[in-house]
Parts: C-alpha cells; sequence; structure tokens
C-alpha cells in the first residue's frame, strides 16, 4: 500500500516523465487518493471524483500513452483544489 509521501513522489516522476507507465500504477494511485473508479465492461477504465469535478478515460493498454496520463493528473490537481 502507497503512503502519501510515496504517493506525492510517484505523482511528481508522472508530472515530469509521462511516459512508461501502466493502468495499475494509476489504479494504485487512485485508490490511495480516493479517485472513484471505474470499468463500465471495455477496454477503459474511467477515473472520477465524487461532486462531478470532472473524470479522465484511460485505455488500459500498455504504455499509456502520455495524454492519458496528463488527463489522470489534471483531475488529481483538480480534485485537490476542491478540497
Amino acid at each position: 500500500m502507497l503512503f502519501m509521501g510515496s504517493a506525492e513522489k510517484i505523482l511528481e516522476r508522472m508530472r515530469n516523465n509521462p511516459r512508461d507507465w501502466r493502468i495499475e500504477d494509476l489504479l494504485a494511485l487512485a485508490e490511495r487518493l480516493g479517485v472513484g473508479v471505474r470499468r463500465p465492461g471495455g477496454s477503459h477504465v474511467i477515473f472520477s471524483f465524487p461532486g462531478g469535478i470532472g473524470e479522465a478515460t484511460v485505455p488500459a493498454h500498455r504504455p499509456i500513452k502520455p495524454i492519458y496520463v496528463k488527463k489522470f493528473l489534471a483531475l488529481v490537481q483538480a480534485m485537490r483544489r476542491e478540497e
């Protein structure tokens, strides 16, 4: 399980290099940070935050393209602004 310090370090690494991340990395961070996760049965995972801040849809194939990592990071940042 990730500790908040570890989650912050991983988020910083994602910001600095959004390449070569796996869906498992995003799922672990989402669980630790309280981001909602839905798997509607296809090849995508939908990350969202309760309260309607927004959502990020990420394909579950490897590696995740940088644009999807950036969308996930934007969702986390928006979530933190709301807290």
